[in-house]
């Protein structure tokens, strides 16, 4: 009964942080005014801050399930020293840099301004997220 209890509490913080990395990226995204100048003058202006705003939040939610299962994956190889784990946690930290160097607030930091490819931009990283939430899935069963 503990066991199932201590399951539960964990499931619920798991999606607690992830729901908080979502909604810190929601502000973050629908508070930024896009400045670009071909955006402004092209009139697609309000299409394109569409879809980096979905990137953003997409982005950011993949990073926070990736640091989930890096923390379940350190855990079970503290567990069984397996070489397989190692190579989970190697997958995971990779994952994790492209999530964050693809996320516009990592973008928009260096200086960078995205424009120009339309619901391209966000695709890939919901086509992620999907693989993300199975990973997630079979990880915690």
């Amino acid at each position: 009964m503990s066991n199932e209890m201590n399951d539960k509490r964990k499931y619920v913080l798991i999606i607690a942080f992830i729901s908080v990395v979502a909604l810190l990226a929601a502000f973050w995204a629908f508070t930024y005014e896009s400045t670009s100048m071909w955006a402004q003058k092209s009139g697609v202006q309000g299409d394109l801050e569409l879809f980096y705003k979905v990137r953003t939040i997409v982005t950011s939610v993949n990073a926070a399930i990736l640091v989930v299962l890096l923390f379940m994956y350190v855990s079970i190889f503290k567990k069984t020293q397996s070489e397989f784990t190692i190579g989970l946690i190697v997958f995971s930290l990779v994952l994790l840099l492209y999530a964050l160097m693809s996320n516009p607030i990592m973008q928009y930091a260096f200086g960078f301004k995205a424009f120009g490819l339309g619901p391209f931009a966000m695709l890939p990283d919901l086509f992620t997220t999907i693989a993300l939430v199975v990973l997630l899935y079979l990880t915690l069963k």
